[in-house]
């Protein structure tokens, strides 16, 4: 199981070296990227939904969209239902060009894959999803833990006081 820890770990530190090498190169910080990408995944959806699939407040959120809309790579748009409900849409002509940076990284992970069969496909996806789950459901306790008071924190000690 450590093997397994650590390789995930060195899987991960690398791939946020290669998040924030594409960031730098779009000219945006590494989490609005990461937010871009839920975007793109999810495609157009509104800011506390992108609240909730990133774990940042929507307070956040809405710093990261005035940046990428700023940067030309979203767009807000009105519910032609509820026009007090507003969207946020990636532009695609835009965002491609961040897209294209991943190109040689996603055809040799394709290769990779093409190694393994439908069965041990299906593992890693449910490795993947069950991940994901378990990182969100993580970030959101850190993130509640953090914003308690330190003393009511698991684990907190009083200072020690002098004589």
């Amino acid at each position: 199981m450590q093997e397994l820890e650590h390789a995930m770990r060195r899987t991960s530190g690398l791939g946020a070296i290669f998040s924030q090498t594409v960031a730098d190169s779009a000219g945006i910080s590494s989490s609005d990227l990461e937010c871009l990408d839920f975007l793109n995944l999810e495609g157009r959806v509104t800011a506390g939904r992108l609240a909730e699939v990133t774990g940042l407040t929507t307070g956040a959120i809405t710093g990261v969209v005035d940046r990428l809309e700023k940067a030309g790579f979203v767009r807000r748009e009105r519910d032609d239902d509820d026009r007090r409900k507003v969207f946020i849409a990636v532009v695609p002509a835009n965002t491609a060009k961040i897209g294209r940076l991943y190109q040689h990284m996603q055809r040799a992970i394709l290769k990779d894959w093409e190694s393994y069969s439908d069965t041990e496909l299906k593992l890693l996806l449910r490795f993947a999803n069950q991940g994901y789950k378990t990182m969100l459901s993580a970030t959101e306790e850190l993130k509640a833990m953090m914003a308690a008071p330190k003393a009511k924190r698991k684990g907190a000690t009083k200072p020690a006081r002098s004589p």
